[in-house]
């Protein structure tokens, strides 16, 4: 008996030593569903897109992110402008997050964009990413590379021309952001 006992007592005390990721913690935030799209080569523009859950008691805001797979990484969303068409634009307040809430980050939407790209990424390539939330801290997650997924609930913009704009309109990225 006294064996088992020790045994459990080891087994707790390991199983409360390791660290909680951000899936396993309860309090905080939960991120999933990652992936990427990229124009590939060195230089080009890339995006990350995911699903936000802040399970804290606390509102909380994604402020920045960094990967060191571009030379700059900036939060950036999608706005319409008088005329009727899609504009990407950095957000530099970044994205609030309500305490019990989710945000998706999504093509067409709110998104991570990767400007300047130091390394070629190909489909199945995958990558860290940082993220900085203002009460949360430092979250990191691994986004893996996939330009044949399709986008949730029809978000890009079909302009009619056989092209996808990604709902860009014509900002140049190309990214499918």
């Amino acid at each position: 008996m006294t064996f088992r006992l020790s045994l459990a007592a080891l087994a707790a005390t390991l199983f409360l030593s390791i660290p909680a990721t951000a899936e396993e913690h309860p309090e905080g935030m939960h991120v999933h569903d990652i992936y990427a799209r990229s124009m590939g080569q060195v230089g080009a523009s890339g995006a990350i897109f995911f699903m936000i859950h802040n399970n804290s008691t606390t509102d909380d805001r994604l402020l920045s992110a960094a990967s060191d797979v571009a030379e700059r990484v900036e939060l950036h969303t999608h706005k319409e402008d008088a005329n009727g068409v899609m504009q990407m634009l950095h957000v530099e307040e970044g994205f609030a997050i309500p305490a019990g809430e989710m945000h998706a980050l999504a093509r067409g939407g709110d998104h991570v964009m990767l400007l300047g790209l130091t390394r070629e990424l190909k489909d199945g390539d995958t990558f860290p990413v940082t993220l900085i939330f203002e009460a949360a801290g430092e979250v990191v997650i691994e986004a893996t590379v996939d330009n044949a997924r399709k986008p949730e609930g029809g978000m890009m913009m079909d302009h009619g021309d056989g092209h996808d704009h990604g709902g860009h309109g014509h900002s140049g990225h190309g990214t499918g952001g």
